[in-house]
């Protein structure tokens, strides 16, 4: 599992279901695997790194080459993977100290289902996508 990069996110959240399927369309080449923070894979990776998720599904997590990046971070590191423009759209935002990044972050974070509300059940990979999530 140290040799994939995987985004690990909140499997019922539509922000987050968003984002992935924005990720997904701009992953040409398939190195970016997926897993709800619900699966065990998932808890599995994050307590490697001593994080208890406790329930709370709040941070995007992106695993790659066995470092485990968390919220604005994970994004930006996700988005270098894609494409040479928004490589430089992370680079640049990386610029950013960490923490105005993560207040921006948390802000959106912690108001998500209310913006843009919630699914019932985690969601389930289309007959294309299927390879790609663990």
């Amino acid at each position: 599992m140290s040799s994939k990069n995987i985004v690990l996110f909140d499997g019922v959240c539509n922000l987050c279901n968003g984002f992935i399927d924005f990720v997904i369309k701009r992953d040409i080449s398939r190195s970016i695997f997926y897993a709800s923070l619900q699966d065990e894979v998932s808890k599995t990776i994050v307590n490697e790194f001593e994080i208890q998720l406790g329930g709370s599904y709040s941070t995007i997590y992106y695993y790659s080459k066995g470092n485990l990046y968390s919220e604005s971070t994970a994004i930006l590191n996700i988005l270098k993977e894609l494409n040479p423009r928004y490589r430089f759209l992370a680079n640049v935002f990386l610029l950013v100290p960490n923490f105005i990044r993560n207040l921006v972050y948390k802000g959106i974070s912690r108001n998500r289902y209310l913006l843009f509300g919630k699914k019932d059940t985690c969601r389930m990979p289309s007959p294309e996508e299927r390879n790609q999530f663990i």
